[in-house]
């Protein structure tokens, strides 16, 4: 007792001398055993700036009742005739990726059907956006602005990521911009979720919450590996599954919107399925990697590269295959008219086959030439798949919106089986089914792996 009485006697006397002097605040070390304590501060001070708010205003027409759509009776009340309309608004985020242009990444989700593209800075300036391009199949769109001193993200390079590697997620939730959260890849090539056309999802388990669509996931130097697109949320909140669309697919993406406004994609005529432990002893394959050859379409450009059904893809313009995703990933974004490689195991022998992306309406016919009651359709011979069957039909490449086709009910990617009763295989059948004087009074089709009917009275 007399000793501790001593030392605090002693203690507070090299206080009053200022031997010692008492912290005012509990604060964390700058340095441990001489090495500075690690931060993230500086790589987001170079990158926030290149990250923007969304907004956007979308108009919507308002249905009225149908008695307020009868002009006797809007009359009869002197209702105004002028259609009302709704507004909807929006938020998400976007990244700078090319100061010099302005091009601003974002999800198609974010802007679709948007009539106004609000886009906000870092240093609080509001600007226009002007919308180049969009692909619904990847969600990804490219906005542009017009302003000085503006910052990018470089790109990185999403095929060197390891899972556990850290990653930062940097977007407006809820409306809060600029919040930063932080997190590891947690899997890589994510496909079969249905959120998009074309998928091979980064995930992570960085916060993820609605208003961080579009906005980029970062590496630790501050290089854009991925644009955020999706979360799974039972709940309604953040339970660390989040998705993120890759750096390498967004770059390619871009350079086609940047040259066409949209991704012109297209075919190579092969369906894949992956390799399966039970179907590798069945074909005699020993490895465990690729994609196998299910089918290939008539007079395509896999047929005329040499590609056999039962073939194994291992790896495609040198990067390796590990699904039948993967082959439909990649060759869904390579542009018309590209060469492009396979590696492929054939009988037990590897074996390399070049082939050339093919445009899908090649050969594909005005339909106005073919019927007066066409006009407005591409048309073009296809050969569809019906389970393990395969079928030929005539497809609708493209349609003009309000034309004879379009009021007909056909849509983009309808595959016609029958008109009028009699079965057309290529267009060329279609002036024999229907005479050029007669109606086309019913067209049997295939629409998303649906039969339909039309009928017309």
């Amino acid at each position: 007792m007399v000793t501790q009485h001593c030392f605090r006697i002693l203690l507070a006397a090299w206080l009053a001398a200022g031997v010692l002097v008492a912290p005012a605040r509990a604060a964390l070390p700058v340095a441990v055993d001489g090495r500075a304590m690690p931060s993230l501060a500086p790589m987001l001070e170079r990158v926030t700036p290149a990250i923007v708010n969304i907004s956007t205003t979308t108009r919507i027409e308002v249905q009225d009742h149908p008695l307020l759509r009868d002009p006797f009776f809007r009359r009869f009340f002197d209702l105004p005739e002028e259609s009302r309309q709704r507004e909807h608004q929006s938020l998400g985020s976007g990244v700078i990726v090319d100061a010099e242009h302005g091009y601003v990444l974002t999800n198609n989700h974010v802007i679709d059907k948007a009539q106004e593209i609000s886009v906000t800075l870092k240093d609080g300036r509001r600007l226009e956006g002007k919308l180049l391009g969009a692909d619904e199949g990847t969600d990804i769109a490219l906005v542009q602005i017009q302003a000085d001193k503006l910052v990018s993200v470089p790109f990185g390079d999403s095929d060197r990521l390891r899972v556990g590697d850290f990653v930062v997620a940097i977007g407006s939730p809820f409306g809060l911009s600029q919040t930063v959260t932080s997190g590891i890849v947690s899997a890589l090539g994510r496909t079969g979720l249905g959120i998009e056309g074309y998928e091979n999802f980064i995930q992570t388990d960085a916060s993820i919450n609605p208003g961080n669509s579009g906005g980029p996931l970062v590496d630790l130097r501050g290089h854009l590996v991925g644009v955020n697109t999706a979360i799974i949320a039972p709940g309604g909140g953040n339970i660390g599954i989040g998705f993120a669309i890759p750096a390498n697919m967004v770059r390619t993406v871009l350079d086609q919107l940047v040259l066409y406004g949209e991704v012109r994609r297209g075919v190579f005529g092969v369906q894949a399925q992956d390799l399966t432990a039970d179907l590798a002893p069945a074909l005699g394959l020993t490895g465990r990697k690729g994609a196998v050859v299910a089918s290939i379409e008539p007079h395509s450009a896999a047929e005329r590269a040499g590609l056999r059904v039962g073939d194994l893809i291992t790896a495609l313009n040198g990067r390796e295959v590990t699904s039948a995703a993967a082959i439909r990933n990649s060759i869904g974004l390579i542009e018309i008219g590209s060469k492009l490689e396979l590696d492929i195991v054939r009988n037990g022998s590897k074996r390399k086959i070049q082939g050339v992306i093919a445009d899908p309406l090649e050969g594909y016919v005005a339909g106005a030439t073919l019927h007066p009651e066409l006009e407005g359709a591409l048309l073009g011979a296809v050969a569809g798949h019906a389970g393990r069957s395969v079928y030929q039909a005539v497809r609708v490449g493209e349609l003009t919106a309000e034309s004879p086709a379009s009021e007909m009910g056909l849509e983009v990617g309808d595959e016609i089986l029958e008109i009028n009763k009699k079965r057309v295989r290529t267009p060329a059948d279609i002036p024999r089914a229907v005479k050029r004087r007669a109606s086309v009074y019913q067209v049997k089709l295939r629409r998303a792996n649906k039969l339909l009917v039309l009928v017309r009275r």
